[in-house]
């Protein structure tokens, strides 16, 4: 074995073992992704020819300055890993390595992307970026648990499938996926990452955005608003974004309203009906002094609730 084919082997080796506690999961697709890398060279690309199309697995991407400095200054010490799309022979699909990538991108004196090129399909490829994100333990429970829908979503395999990619077991998936089913991914995003904020607290918001206490536009807004005006000294102003959005959720819920609780419905000048939600369902009451009116309604009204009722099956 050559040397240069040693050193990118054991380069991708490394990747593999950062995490000297990762599963044995990650570190079994990343070598699988060592083995099919193109043994000849580390290639320089043009970033523009990579294309970056997989699964999200992150909702808060970290900056790309710091490290677009240190690839200036020192160049880029670590290739990323691309396979060559299979549709368009002279373009390459990211496997991982973005933030890389995006440095080069965005970089005015670097502008060549080393990379290593690997014959891989697309599951190959998703469970090598998977593995590699795991592998190093940054992905929040939200990520996991919103990554874990769009991997079932874009049928990538079955629960215990997706499962053994994230290195959960199947009833946390089911769990995760409740959670991000229930929050949705569009309040999850404004929200942020929220690292620290466990799989308890985010069934509690989803729990409680079933009640419809508020719209989940105007919980879009607030989360937003929270993060863009997030002082410098906190340290994770998607925490304090779940934070208050919670919170606006729990103090709506605590409030009582006519509208969950009760409806009058006048009948005229002389009566009317009051609709009241009971814990065994919903009571009804008649307010009248004519009580003609209410003879004729206590004769009728059997009737005319079965129509209802018929109506409301076939709604």
């Amino acid at each position: 074995m050559s040397d240069g084919k040693k050193r990118r082997m054991s380069m991708l080796d490394s990747m593999a073992g950062a995490a000297p506690a990762a599963p044995m999961m990650a570190n079994r697709a990343l070598r699988s992704a060592r083995d099919a890398v193109d043994t000849h060279r580390i290639w320089d690309l043009d970033p523009e020819s990579i294309t970056d199309d997989r699964s999200a697995d992150r909702l808060d991407p970290e900056d790309v300055a710091d490290l677009r400095s240190s690839i200036e200054a020192v160049g880029q010490t670590v290739p990323i890993l691309v396979r060559r799309d299979p549709m368009r022979p002279d373009r390459y699909l990211l496997v991982y390595g973005r933030r890389r990538l995006e440095a080069v991108r965005g970089s005015q004196h670097v502008g060549k992307v080393r990379a290593m090129i690997a014959a891989m399909d697309d599951r190959a490829a998703v469970m090598a970026q998977a593995s590699e994100n795991t592998g190093r333990r940054d992905l929040s429970f939200i990520e996991k648990a919103l990554f874990a829908q769009e991997l079932l979503d874009t049928d990538f395999g079955t629960q215990a499938e997706v499962a053994e990619v994230l290195n959960l077991t199947k009833s946390a998936i089911s769990m995760a996926l409740s959670v991000s089913r229930g929050v949705g991914r569009d309040l999850a995003s404004a929200i942020g990452p929220a690292h620290g904020i466990g799989r308890p607290r985010w069934e509690a918001l989803a729990k409680d955005l079933q009640t419809d206490a508020l719209p989940v536009p105007e919980l879009i807004e607030l989360a937003m608003q929270v993060r863009a005006h997030a002082a410098p000294d906190v340290a994770d102003p998607s925490v304090a974004a779940f934070d208050a959005v919670s919170l606006r959720l729990r103090k709506a819920l605590m409030v009582p309203t006519q509208r969950r609780d009760a409806r009058k419905l006048p009948l005229g000048k002389d009566a009317a009906l009051r609709l009241t939600r009971t814990k065994d369902g919903l009571r009804i009451d008649l307010q009248t002094k004519d009580q003609e009116l209410a003879d004729w309604l206590l004769e009728h009204a059997g009737p005319a609730l079965e129509e209802l009722h018929a109506h409301y099956k076939r709604r």
